[in-house]
């Protein structure tokens, strides 16, 4: 069996292969050339049976990352503002995170003064444009009335002027003639002026009637609002369950006095006999994380229990946990193969473990037992009483002694 020139308690592991050969994956970091210089200088300088030595055997090789996050319910009833309001909610009163609730009870109360004062407006933006409606009518009815009457008075004047011929010349002086012609004009003047007022008031009369049924309209608007927002001044569990309210991004749960908008999420009903965890991964650590990966996880309110299970889904992008913070986190959703109903609850915090790669049948050797020199890596292997450099290709690489990175 091949020996490395060095061996330390429970170092990390580099899993490596020989130049030319072709043994199994192995993982990989690199240590100065000044070391090695050193360590070769060491070797020659004392005999092979001093320098301390690392025995090569095939092993299992697993590489895992940790995680923590929080537990989530697989199914639950989301609870938000009522679709029926279209202005905004301010609340009044709200449940507590966690607490426990019947069918029917009242999990958000909103405040009603802004709504009965939007409909105390309404009604008297009705009551105004109803008066108005009233007074426009009654206005334009007496000047219909009193153009009408003109028309017919101008239309009398007018057939008697016509009535009586004062063409004859012989009868009636020429002044009388040109009299009598003024007088059919001006009447017909009369009455088609009283016509065209008529005509005016009667346009006029209704584009004021448009502008009060709009003034009308808009109070019909605020005491439907009004009355929508009355309706919806509470939310009520639709089932048996915990209420667990949803954290924006500051992590603030929702509470008294905040403004909510209609559909806004206020939180969930979790059904609480199927649990799964979201739990959040380093970028620096997600690589490889797949689907069906394995997952150990452990409550943080009782770290004896252990719980099994297996990567549900990987975020595609990585995200910052904590806005205008550089570090960023893969979301990562565990699916567990039991659900403890008596220790498990909905936002409770978890660390996971989870196994990113599993090799069996792999050749490991601690990071101090590879150096570096003019580009290549390489390890020395005792052979009689010498060590010769061999070099070295690096596949995989741990981060932890192997007590944790082996099985």
């Amino acid at each position: 069996m091949s020996r490395f020139g060095v061996r330390w308690p429970q170092p990390p592991l580099l899993y490596a292969t020989e130049r030319g050969h072709h043994p199994p994956k192995a993982v990989a970091a690199a240590t100065a050339l000044q070391i090695a210089a050193m360590f070769f200088a060491f070797a020659c300088s004392h005999p092979a049976d001093d320098i301390a030595t690392f025995k090569v055997e095939p092993i299992t090789f697993a590489r895992r990352v940790t995680a923590e996050g929080t537990l989530k319910a697989v199914k639950a009833t989301p609870v938000g503002v009522p679709q029926n309001t279209t202005t905004p909610m301010k609340v009044s009163w709200i449940a507590d995170d966690g607490a426990l609730l019947r069918k029917g009870d009242v999990i958000v109360r909103f405040d009603e003064q802004e709504f009965e004062d939007l409909l105390l407006r309404g009604r008297e933006d009705h009551s105004t444009a109803t008066n108005k409606f009233e007074k426009a009518d009654a206005e334009s009815s007496a000047t219909r009335t009193n153009l009408k009457r003109d028309a017919r008075l101008a239309q009398s004047e007018l057939e008697a002027a016509q009535r009586f011929k004062f063409d004859d010349a012989e009868i009636f002086s020429r002044y009388a003639r040109i009299e009598a012609e003024v007088d059919q004009t001006l009447a017909s003047s009369r009455k088609r002026h009283a016509e065209e007022v008529l005509g005016v008031r009667d346009n006029l009369a209704r584009v004021e009637r448009d502008l009060i049924s709009i003034e009308d309209r808009r109070a019909g608007i605020k005491i439907k609002q009004a009355e929508e927002g009355l309706q919806a001044l509470q939310v009520s569990a639709p089932h048996d369950g915990i209420l667990v309210l949803l954290r924006n991004w500051r992590g603030d749960m929702p509470r008294v006095g905040d403004t909510m908008w209609r559909g806004q999420p206020i939180g969930e009903i979790p059904e609480l006999t199927s649990m799964q965890a979201e739990v959040f991964v380093l970028e620096a650590d997600a690589a490889g994380l797949a689907i069906d990966q394995k997952a150990t996880l452990f409550l943080e309110a009782d770290s004896h229990t252990q719980f099994k299970g297996k990567v549900k889904s990987v975020d595609k992008v990585a995200r910052p946990r904590i806005p205008r913070q550089p570090v960023q986190y893969f979301g990562v959703t565990v699916e567990l193969e039991r659900t403890d109903q008596k220790l498990m609850k909905p936002g409770a915090r978890v660390r996971a473990t989870l196994e990113v790669e599993n090799q069996s049948n792999a050749f490991a050797i601690p990071r101090q037992a590879l150096f570096e020199k003019e580009g290549k890596k390489l390890v020395y292997r005792k052979k009689n009483d010498a060590f010769a450099p061999v070099e070295v290709t690096i596949r995989r690489k741990t981060k932890t002694p192997p007590s944790h990175e082996t099985d």
